[in-house]
């Protein structure tokens, strides 16, 4: 198939951790023999890495460099409300998006249009001029959030889905919410995958893990805490601060390694501080992606810490899950989203209740007292990830949403 694509957010360069998993579903198809045109919006540091089968077509929108907020995770402050440039520069982002998908789509002759996120890919490819192209929208997140919340999006949604021939999502929970909003069918629930390669863990992983911990300037004897994320409130870091707190006493070697940026950052460092853990714990900022690794097998056990923000935002299926699963890492993780879809209590991790600083203490306790709870639980969860969440399954799942609605545009004989 020749698949036109559209997406508002990619990795920028390589080793660039916005959006991994647009990345991955695009290597996925194209390792399947599609050719793959994506356009997305245009960034001066915009440089993705070549893939065979795939280009890049990026359309410029902003005047300004400060102006250049249109997706890659930059739209919304702290994921909770859309930043005021982001509103000023909609209508010229979202008019560009659709000229340029518009022209690709009378230049070639391309079987299907791909949209990523239901807002804003699905409302510009809803826009566009795309003649009778069958339009599949895959859910990530962020795009019910905002479709639930305000009328504009909701709007923009209920045109997309109107439009849209297939729908995709990352979880059941979305999927099930896209109802509410127009789409016409349940979509279909594709997990992510994870690239079980690069977060297996051998031998030489353990080594430069081992190695990691000693430059961070841990010795044997300490214990550590990862969790890694963009620093918003949906990612629930707050609550993992505030469980340190209680173990502090109790667990006196315990330190947290916090990995990721965002509008947060000053504010969870000011809490540490105001608890008097700010020793205990350790922003590193962002790490790439090929660095990832080394830090869950760094680690002690990996808390995914995700909550309902105070706007209802969720994280549908956090990709460090899934890759501290393959990594066989101890995982604590909230049971909100995607993550019981993936995570089965007390057989491939522990799951806690949302915003429970008191249950997420626990766990970690459980976890930290019986080594031999962690080794079972990790075990599990890498042979579930082997089994069940590759990247080539993903892409097979999505090949079939892609060809099915294209073979029902075609006219019959």
């Amino acid at each position: 198939m020749k698949i036109l694509t559209i997406t508002s957010s990619y990795p920028k360069y390589e080793g660039d951790t916005t959006a991994p998993f647009i990345e991955s579903i695009t290597r996925a198809l194209s390792a399947r023999g599609h050719e793959i045109s994506m356009v997305l919006p245009a960034r001066s540091d915009l440089s993705p890495q070549a893939i065979d089968g795939v280009r890049f077509f990026p359309y410029r929108y902003a005047p300004t460099s400060s102006l250049a907020v249109f997706g890659y995770a930059e739209a919304l402050r702290a994921d909770v409300a859309v930043r005021n440039r982001t509103y000023m520069i909609a209508p010229l982002a979202i008019l560009s998006g659709a000229v340029k998908l518009s022209r690709l789509a009378r230049g070639e002759a391309f079987d299907v249009v791909h949209a990523h996120w239901v807002v804003p890919s699905g409302a510009i490819a809803g826009l566009a001029c795309l003649g009778k192209l069958p339009l599949v929208v895959s859910l990530h997140g962020s795009d019910i959030f905002l479709s639930e919340k305000t009328y504009v999006f909701a709007r923009a949604a209920r045109l997309a889905f109107g439009r849209a021939a297939g729908i995709t999502a990352c979880s059941d929970d979305l999927a099930n919410r896209s109802l509410a909003l127009g789409a016409r069918q349940v979509p279909k629930t594709i997990s992510y995958g994870v690239d079980a390669e690069l977060f297996q863990p051998t031998k030489k992983t353990k080594e430069k893990g081992l190695a990691l911990r000693r430059k961070l300037g841990f010795s044997h004897e300490d214990l550590i805490v990862f969790s890694v994320g963009r620093l918003v409130h949906k990612k629930g870091f707050r609550y993992l601060i505030d469980a340190l707190v209680r173990l502090r006493e109790s667990r006196r070697r315990l330190h947290l390694v916090l990995a990721g940026k965002g509008d947060l950052e000053q504010e969870l460092s000011r809490r540490a501080r105001v608890a008097g853990i700010s020793d205990r714990v350790h922003a590193v900022g962002n790490i790439d992606r090929a660095t990832l690794p080394f830090y869950f097998a760094a680690a002690d056990l990996v808390v995914v810490p995700s909550v309902h923000d105070e706007s209802g935002n969720v994280d549908g299926l956090p990709n460090v899950l899934l890759e501290a699963m393959a990594s066989r890492a101890p995982i604590v993780a909230s049971n909100v989203g995607g993550i019981p879809q993936v995570i089965e209590h007390e057989r491939h991790g522990l799951l806690v209740p949302e915003k429970d600083p008191e249950a997420l203490a626990a766990a970690i306790g459980r976890l930290v007292d019986s080594r031999e709870l962690g080794l079972s639980l990790g075990a599990a969860a890498e042979r579930r990830v082997q089994e069940e969440f590759s990247w080539e399954r993903a892409g097979a799942h999505y090949e079939n949403v892609l060809r099915s609605v294209t073979e029902a545009s075609r006219p019959q004989a």
